[in-house]
């Protein structure tokens, strides 16, 4: 049998518009991180991909850090986009106490639905950076501007406008919030609740949920 060899790469791009190249980059660097996580993602792959030559890439990104960053915060936008998602698919409420809790679980509900259904790309949103620094950078924002951390916020503040939480308990919820969510989510996809079902899944994300609210 002849030698195996390997695949042809894309044919290359003699031009791009300005700012194409770096999307281009961007997005076959998302592929890779849907395909395996942050790990996926390597300069010399993604250059492969966009069918543009390594020296290329160093244009828009200084080094395989700068472009995983880069990857780190389009996978959280597109974290921001299903919560958008679960929020828009919500039923009229005529009761504003209803409707800001029902926006606030649905926040939540996105966020572990993306987990379980995309874990690259939410293993990729949380791989960098070490703080919060780009928590509310625009690049990390949904297709109504806000990012997931915002979204969260948002929501509580709803609450707050609407009388289900006392103004008092406002400060630092996001953060006990987003704990609780983000534990169970790294739990399914990446500890010892693996095996569960989509279905399990989902509702141990709604007692979850329903624990959070009923101690905010």
């Amino acid at each position: 049998m002849p030698p195996e060899t390997e695949p042809p790469p894309p044919p290359k791009r003699s031009t791009y518009r300005h700012g194409n190249l770096r999307s281009a980059l961007l997005e076959a660097a998302l592929e890779l991180a849907r395909e395996g996580g942050p790990d996926a993602v390597s300069l010399r792959e993604v250059t492969r991909r966009a069918g543009v030559s390594p020296n290329a890439a160093y244009r828009h990104f200084a080094d395989r850090g700068a472009l995983v960053h880069g990857v780190s915060q389009a996978a959280m936008a597109r974290v921001a986009l299903a919560m958008e998602a679960e929020i828009d698919g919500l039923p009229a409420a005529r009761d504003p106490a209803e409707a800001a809790r029902a926006r606030f679980r649905a926040v939540g509900t996105g966020y572990i639905r993306f987990a379980v259904t995309e874990p690259g790309w939410f293993r990729t949103a949380f791989h960098v950076p070490a703080d919060m620094t780009y928590a509310a950078d625009a690049t990390a924002a949904g297709a109504g501007g806000l990012t997931p951390f915002e979204l969260l916020g948002a929501s509580l503040d709803g609450l707050v406008e609407t009388g289900v939480l006392p103004e008092a308990r406002r400060p630092g919820a996001e953060f006990l919030a987003w704990s609780a969510v983000h534990g169970l989510a790294a739990l399914i996809i990446d500890g010892p609740l693996r095996g569960i079902t989509p279905e399990q899944a989902h509702d141990a994300g709604q007692d979850v949920i329903a624990m959070i609210e009923r101690g905010l």
